[in-house]
Formats: structure tokens, C-alpha cells, sequence
């Protein structure tokens, strides 16, 4: 895996991290890295709203529920987490998109969305 200094996020700097508590990230490590085992690209730090838990649930991803088995403790409004790039565009295609943390967004992302789509959202 590359050293996280040369990881960068959607603005060219080095990636941030997301959130330690709850702990995010595909690794569990607080940031949104990602490498080809991540086939949902958990790569969008966002700072999630009810209404975008609800969609997810409505979609049949359910990220209120705590899953310990998966160190996963469920999420609330206003928790940062890494979310996958396809289902933060399939929010924001359905206007529920949350919120977006650039700084702490995986360059990866811009392979599923454009910058625009984050920055109108961050």
C-alpha cells in the first residue's frame, strides 16, 4: 500500500482523515484509503444527515444499526463518514446527497463523480 503522505485527496493535497470517532474508513483507520480489495470505493467523506440514513436505509443499506461483528457502531446526523462513491452520487442524483469534507475525500472519487459534484456539496 502506498505511504499515506503520497495519498491525495479530490484537491491534490494530502488526504486528511475523515473520522476516528465513530472510526471510518474501508481499513478502519479514520481515512477514506482505498486500494482494489475496496470494490465500493469507500472513498466520499461526508458528514451524514438523517434524511441521507434514510435514503441509504430505503435502498436496502442500512448504516444506522450497529454491526459489532464488523466494528461498526451504527451512524447519527452529523457523523463523518467514508462512504462509497457510487451511493454518495446515487444520493445526490436523488437530492439527499450529505455534505461533503474535501480535504478528507480520496482522489478516487473523481473516477465516480466530478469535483463540481463534490464542491456543490461541500
Amino acid at each position: 500500500m502506498t505511504m499515506k503522505t503520497d495519498i491525495r485527496n479530490v484537491l491534490g493535497t494530502a488526504l486528511v482523515p475523515c473520522s476516528y470517532d465513530p472510526l471510518t474508513g474501508y481499513y478502519r483507520d479514520g481515512c477514506c484509503n482505498t486500494d482494489a480489495h475496496d470494490q465500493g470505493s469507500h472513498v466520499v467523506c461526508a458528514k451524514v444527515t438523517q434524511a441521507f440514513l434514510d435514503f441509504s436505509l430505503m435502498r436496502g443499506n442500512d448504516l444506522i444499526t450497529p454491526r459489532p461483528e464488523h466494528r461498526f457502531a451504527g451512524l447519527r446526523d452529523g457523523d463523518r463518514w467514508c462512504l462509497c462513491a457510487m451511493r454518495w452520487k446515487e444520493a445526490l442524483d436523488a437530492g439527499f446527497a450529505p455534505p461533503v469534507v474535501l480535504e478528507c475525500t480520496h482522489a478516487k472519487a473523481l473516477e465516480f463523480v466530478t469535483l463540481e459534484q463534490l464542491q456543490s456539496c461541500a
